[in-house]
């Protein structure tokens, strides 16, 4: 894999000049296939400058099916089908909460309007969940939360793993939902009947802000 060059807009972070030569260097050395493709692995970041970012929600590790992760937790390339099982259970809280849901599983739409879909591991060997947990990717999530919430902003932490990532959100204004995982192992402890977004648009409007179009971008 050619090394990865830090975003423009989050170039400032001390990850990429600290941490990033040695994932460069680990993922050179790994022969597998690696996901997302290359010009992907940062594409929420590509998507979302810290100052725009008003909604984080908190993913895992990329799909490690190839052709389905393309940069944003929980999204996939528009022709996916059928739809990642935590996607669907996504979509089943959605139309519960709002009446309806996008048309396929591309939630670029959702990052062109300020939700900052991260991943806390921002890549994957194909077939390898958790593949590359131990690559040190978390440091950057880290310093990407204590960011963006210098400022009043959502937070959507789905399960435990996201949930331990509280600590790195600076005190504030913000929205803090914190429910199970979407995962079918879990979304009926909890996920389930949480109805997060209409609790962000309900947010994002007491702060005279408009809302997140969730269904139709």
């Amino acid at each position: 894999m050619t090394p990865l060059s830090p975003p423009a807009t989050w170039a400032h972070l001390p990850f990429f000049t600290r941490d990033l030569p040695a994932i460069n260097a680990a993922l050179a050395a790994d022969t597998r296939v690696i996901l997302p493709p290359r010009d992907q692995v940062f594409a929420a970041l590509d998507h979302c400058a810290p100052h725009e970012v008003r909604v984080v929600i908190l993913g895992q590790d990329p799909y490690p099916t190839p052709g389905h992760a393309h940069g944003l937790s929980f999204s996939v390339a528009p022709d996916v089908r059928p739809l990642p099982r935590s996607l669907t259970n996504i979509y089943k809280e959605m139309q519960a909460d709002l009446g309806q849901v996008p048309p396929n599983g591309d939630l670029r739409g959702w990052a062109r309007q300020g939700v900052l879909l991260l991943n806390t591991v921002l890549t994957v060997p194909a077939g390898a969940a958790n593949g590359h947990k131990a690559l040190g990717w978390q440091k950057l999530t880290h310093e990407i939360l204590a960011e963006v919430s210098q400022r009043p902003t959502a937070f959507v932490l789905w399960g435990r793993q996201a949930q331990a990532l509280s600590p790195h959100i600076h005190a504030g204004d913000h929205l803090l939902i914190e429910t199970a995982h979407p995962s079918p192992l879990s979304a009926r402890k909890g996920f389930f009947g949480s109805r997060p977004f209409s609790r962000i648009n309900n947010w994002l409007a007491r702060r005279g802000e408009s809302q997140i179009n969730w269904t139709t971008t």
